[in-house]
Formats: structure tokens, C-alpha cells, sequence
């Protein structure tokens, strides 16, 4: 008999609406298979809905804050029901950019040069600091936001308003810039899947180079390489996988220069819609859509 699988999607972060694409395209996948399936909101009322539909395994399908940082993570290890993807702890170093960042850096794995900002810092102080540390252009970010929403690259004749952008954050991050090539690589479990390359029509590859199809942005697969880069590629992204804790898939963003590998982040909840990338890398590999879902159910955990 097949499981009962709950979707939880939605939510309220900025990545609402990918979010909801992931869950019905994993619904959709379930359905055609034979599972019964429901969809949730993560609200007041999700614990009345696995009261009633009592699900053998939650499919986590949240993306940004609330979803990807522990937050949820932790009310679903208090109800005791196996979820995807990774655990409270994992989820929260990966999110937090600036943790992350140290992780990296303690561990010897190359990444972009930072500063951590806060707004009650004067604009004076943080342009001499970039002066000294990297220099322009610099990339700005929030510390707990996913899918490059609202990352901006800035000169210094730009940098001050573009930080306006970013005064709902209380800190943000700066951070040096790499240009070179944008290439992405996944890991699921155990297994190194594979790495993707992006090559955006947009000044970097933001939120509309990654799900909005007019964007036109460039997917290579496989990744040109030699094969002992792209061994390296994977080798790093399976260590950071591993020394963050996670489980179920992770993909690691790298910038590729002079031939080194910079890694960015490290994203724990990667999306699972018609334009993401982990689907795709799978499907390279030998491994669909449906197969790929399976995958995760069978490494779901309550993490304990």
C-alpha cells in the first residue's frame, strides 16, 4: 500500500510562490504514482490537517525563512513524523550566511572575503572598510534570505542607495566580489550527483535568471571541466554537505576563477520546480523526477 504524504508549501517568506511550485510539482509527481497526497500551509492549522490525514512522511516544500532556517524543522521533530531534508541544526548554519561563511573558512574551503554590516553603522565606515578589505564591486545580501532575493552587485558610486534597499534587515552582508563562472553541484545522501553550469543574460544569475523563463538563462550539463576540477568541485560540495550535518539533497552555488572554487552558499531546501536545478542534474545523471522524490521520502527522518 502506498504512504501518505504530506506537502507542506507556501509559508510566508519571499519564496512563497516557489515554494507552492514545488509542492504541486512534487504532488503532481505523487499523484501520477499512486500516493496519496495532501498539501499544507505551514498555519495554525497544520496540526489539525496530520491529526486528520495522519501522513507516514512530511515532504518539506518551504523555501526562505521560517522554512529552510529550523524553524520548521523543529515543530516537525516536536510531532514525531519522519520529514525531508535536513534537521534543525543543519538547516539553521546553512541559512545563516554569516555561519556559514565561518564554517567555510574554519575548514579551509575558499569563499568570498566579508563584512558583516549593521545599520546603525555609519556609511563612512563600512566604504573604507570595503577599501581595505576587497574593494568595488561588491555584492550585498541579506544574512537569512535563499534564492538571491534581494542581492544586489554595487559600485561605489551606487552602493549607498542600493543599500537602502536593505534597511528592513537589521545586518547584512558584503562581500567581495568574484566574477568567473557560475556552476552549481548537488549532493543527495552519500551520493556526489553531479554539477550544472548557469550562464544568465542578467547581470548575475538573481531570482529572475533563476524561475522566470523569459530571463533565457543559459543551463550546461555536463559542466566543462577537467575531470580533476570537477572532482574537486564535487569533493567540496559532498565535505560542506558533511561538516553542516545535513541530509536528504543539498546544492552548493560556486563561482569558478582562475581556476579556483569559491563557494557561496550552501542550500538545503533546493527548489524542485520546471526551472530548478537539482531535477535537472538528476535527470543527467539517469535519475527522474519521480525516482528522485522517492529518494528523499527514503532518507526522510524525525532527526532524532
Amino acid at each position: 500500500m502506498k504512504k501518505k504524504i504530506l506537502i507542506i508549501s507556501g509559508g510566508v517568506s519571499k519564496e512563497r510562490e516557489i515554494s507552492l511550485q514545488t509542492g504541486n510539482q512534487v504532488a503532481k509527481e505523487l499523484k501520477n504514482n499512486k500516493y496519496k497526497v495532501k498539501i499544507c500551509e505551514p498555519n495554525n492549522n497544520l496540526f489539525n490537517v496530520i491529526k486528520k490525514f495522519k501522513p507516514n512522511i512530511i515532504f518539506n516544500a518551504l523555501h526562505g525563512q521560517y522554512g529552510e532556517d529550523g524553524y520548521i524543522q523543529s515543530i516537525l521533530e516536536n510531532i514525531g513524523i519522519p520529514y525531508t531534508h535536513s534537521g534543525v541544526v543543519a538547516s539553521a548554519k546553512a541559512m545563516d550566511k554569516e555561519i556559514s561563511k565561518k564554517i567555510f573558512i574554519k575548514n579551509k574551503i575558499l569563499t568570498p572575503k566579508y563584512i558583516k554590516h549593521s545599520f546603525d553603522d555609519n556609511y563612512k565606515k563600512l566604504s573604507d572598510e570595503i577599501k581595505k578589505k576587497f574593494g568595488f564591486p561588491v555584492v550585498i545580501k541579506p544574512i537569512n534570505e535563499g534564492s538571491s532575493v534581494n542581492v544586489y552587485i554595487c559600485n561605489k558610486s551606487n552602493l549607498k542607495n542600493k543599500l537602502k534597499k536593505l534597511k528592513v534587515y537589521k545586518e547584512i552582508l558584503v562581500e567581495e566580489f568574484i566574477p568567473g563562472r557560475e556552476i552549481q553541484a548537488a549532493i543527495l545522501g552519500n551520493n556526489k550527483l553531479g554539477a550544472i553550469e548557469l550562464k544568465p543574460k542578467r547581470k548575475f544569475y538573481d531570482y529572475e535568471a533563476k524561475y522566470n523563463s523569459k530571463a533565457k538563462t543559459k543551463h550546461i550539463i555536463p559542466v566543462d571541466l577537467p575531470k580533476s576540477k570537477f572532482n574537486q568541485l564535487m569533493n567540496i560540495s559532498f565535505k560542506v554537505h558533511n561538516l553542516m550535518g545535513c541530509r536528504g539533497v543539498t546544492r552548493s552555488d560556486f563561482k569558478y576563477y582562475k581556476n579556483k572554487f569559491y563557494l557561496l552558499e550552501t542550500n538545503t531546501q533546493p527548489g524542485m520546480t520546471k526551472l530548478s536545478l537539482v531535477p535537472e542534474i538528476c535527470m543527467h545523471k539517469g535519475i527522474n523526477f519521480i525516482n528522485l522524490i522517492k529518494l528523499l521520502l527514503n532518507d526522510a527522518s524525525t532527526n532524532k
